[in-house]
């Protein structure tokens, strides 16, 4: 990745090689159509000279025969043809999808940094879209050159000069058209790039429009969202012009060549050195060559548009991984099983081993961080409180890996966690956010999306309350739940957030503020049961909530980026008036 990562060119390389095969087969029947396509007004001329100018019946049927030939052919040429160019776009955007989901997903993270998910979403339809599209444009301009080539042999056997005309006029028609094809280049990209943007901004204000509408700032949102669209309507109009323009100047450009080969014809025919059947076969020739002129003319932006695309995805595809893989593997005896079935497999194709759960940060500088000192081992419940927001996401983001320490470091027993692969880290570490997203499906399918082979569903929604969510819905845990949960209260989200969290059963697990939306016999109930469900496991309690405080081992508190004290719960309310000030008021 990044340096080293694809090109735009690269991108569009690969999305045409995966698919050499169906491009190829497209191109050649796509050619054999076009061939009798061009074969056709050579033919009616024929007819002309050999059948109703001498009002000979049987060269009338033998041509009308072969007529009939040449319309079967170029019909099963366009069939077919155009089915293997549509199956080879539609199989390269896919395959760019996969590549950009894979990127997306990636452990190593940094394909996400400063995009929004809107963004994203348009990158991986819309520009996967107009890349694959290239391969059918292949296919057609393999045509649109097969007619051309094809009209003017046939023009050449009429007559050297009206060959000539086509053989030279094309090509400099082709290089007009390309040049044309620049400025709809740039600007297809400015449109693509402010069309994701307003796309996300429009994702996010779906995604919060409870909270918008609860501190009353809808005004805002709809006037920034509004020059958002405005701004993307400008580079779409832009966009469209540069394509009016292009489409109107080159096919002004055809028109005229047309009517050039169609002009240097008629003076043949005038002075008797074509016939009237070769006349009749070089206007329909030359009114032929329109269809394939203007293809070449939307090829051209076609092109322009899966060149700009390309670039989008391969800025993504090359973006620096925010985290390097490291090669070490944690140290632990039980070999990790996954849904691959494997053991020894930390993550699908990562090989490692069940982490005992002994986490250690020494002297961490990261972010707002400025020296931590942490230590939780196996079986312990320790408690974090950070007065600073910002505190607490810094020792969040190091846990999980998705940063690394400034200086000092962050260990999993004993093994440095930058000497690991990102992928075993979060197998080994488990970081719950407090505003973690639901999916699409039922309760249970939530709470068991990412359950260890041995965890217990059951003991999981009790401890975290989430049975009770369950008891209360119509269908019970086969309730289904809409995108993001949104057809849950927040309460409910957060428990059955947290079900799914202890449900995966990880050697060590993160909780960030895991009941703020709870109400305070609720909130008991989970501290109890967060203890004694994690109670072979490490468990970090990152919360000022003094209910789930009062379960842990020990709490340590952090006040601008230091640890300034460690002690239990109850000997820090007494003794400290700051920690006082922090969970209890």
């Amino acid at each position: 990745m990044g340096a080293g990562g694809p090109s735009g060119r690269d991108v569009l390389g690969r999305a045409v090689k995966g698919q050499w095969r169906d491009v190829a087969l497209g191109s050649a029947l796509g050619a054999g159509h076009q061939a009798g396509e061009a074969l056709v007004p050579v033919i009616i001329g024929l007819v002309v000279d050999r059948a109703v100018s001498r009002g000979d019946g049987g060269q009338l049927l033998l041509w009308a025969g072969a007529l009939a030939v040449a319309y079967l052919i170029l019909s099963f040429s366009f069939r077919f043809g155009a089915r293997a160019g549509e199956r080879a776009s539609e199989a390269a955007a896919h395959g760019l999808r996969t590549d950009l989901v894979g990127r997306i997903l990636d452990p190593a993270g940094g394909a996400d940094d400063g995009q929004l998910p809107g963004a994203l979403t348009t990158l991986a339809t819309e520009d996967a879209r107009r890349v694959g599209a290239v391969n059918m444009a292949l296919v057609l301009a393999v045509s649109a050159l097969t007619a051309l080539l094809a009209g003017a042999v046939f023009l050449l056997r009429i007559s050297v000069p009206l060959g000539l005309v086509v053989l030279l006029g094309t090509p400099l028609l082709i290089w007009l058209g390309h040049l044309l094809s620049k400025p709809l280049e740039r600007r297809s990209e400015a449109e693509q790039e402010r069309a994701a943007h307003a796309s996300g901004i429009a994702a996010d204000l779906v995604a919060g429009l409870r909270v918008l509408k609860g501190i009353g700032a809808e005004t805002a949102a709809v006037a920034r969202y509004r020059g958002t669209s405005r701004d993307s309507l400008t580079a779409t109009l832009r966009a469209t012009r540069a394509q009016a323009w292009q489409k109107g100047v080159v096919l002004a450009l055809t028109g005229t060549f047309i009517a050039l080969v169609a002009l240097v014809g008629g003076r043949l025919a005038a002075r008797g050195e074509i016939s009237l059947g070769e006349l009749v076969s070089a206007v329909g020739l030359a009114l032929f060559l329109l269809g394939p002129l203007s293809e070449l003319s939307w090829l051209n932006s076609e092109f322009a548009q899966g060149r700009a695309s390309a670039s989008r995805i391969a800025a993504v595809l090359a973006a620096p991984p925010a985290v390097p893989a490291g090669t070490g593997r944690p140290a632990g005896p039980e070999p990790a099983t996954t849904a691959t079935g494997g053991p020894g497999t930390a993550t699908e194709g990562v090989p490692g081993t069940r982490a005992q759960g002994h986490v250690r940060l020494r002297g961490v500088h990261y972010g707002t961080l400025a020296g931590v000192d942490l230590d939780a081992a196996p079986g312990e419940v320790v408690g974090v409180v950070a007065p600073d927001p910002a505190d607490a996401t810094a020792l969040l983001r190091c846990l999980g890996r998705r940063g690394d320490p400034d200086s000092g470091s962050a260990e999993l027993d004993g093994v440095e966690l930058t000497a690991l692969h990102p992928a075993d880290v979060r197998a080994a570490i488990l970081v719950a956010e407090h505003d973690a997203d639901l999916f699409e499906g039922t309760l249970a399918d939530n709470v068991s999306a990412a359950a260890s082979p041995t965890a217990d569903i059951t003991a999981a929604m009790a401890a975290s309350g989430a049975d009770e969510v369950a008891a209360s819905l119509p269908h019970g845990a086969r309730t289904a739940v809409t995108e993001r949960g949104r057809s849950l209260s927040g309460g409910q989200r957060q428990r059955v957030a947290l079900a799914r969290a202890l449900a995966a059963d990880p050697p060590v697990l993160v909780l960030h503020d895991p009941a703020t939306a709870v109400d305070a016999v609720t909130e008991a109930r989970i501290a109890a049961g967060i203890r004694d469900i994690r109670r072979e496991r490490t468990t970090i309690l990152v919360t000022t909530s003094p209910v789930l405080l009062a379960v842990t081992d020990r709490v340590v508190l952090v006040e601008g980026g230091r640890v300034s004290a460690t002690a239990a719960h109850t000997e820090l309310v007494r003794g400290r008036t700051d920690y006082r000030t922090a969970v209890l008021s």
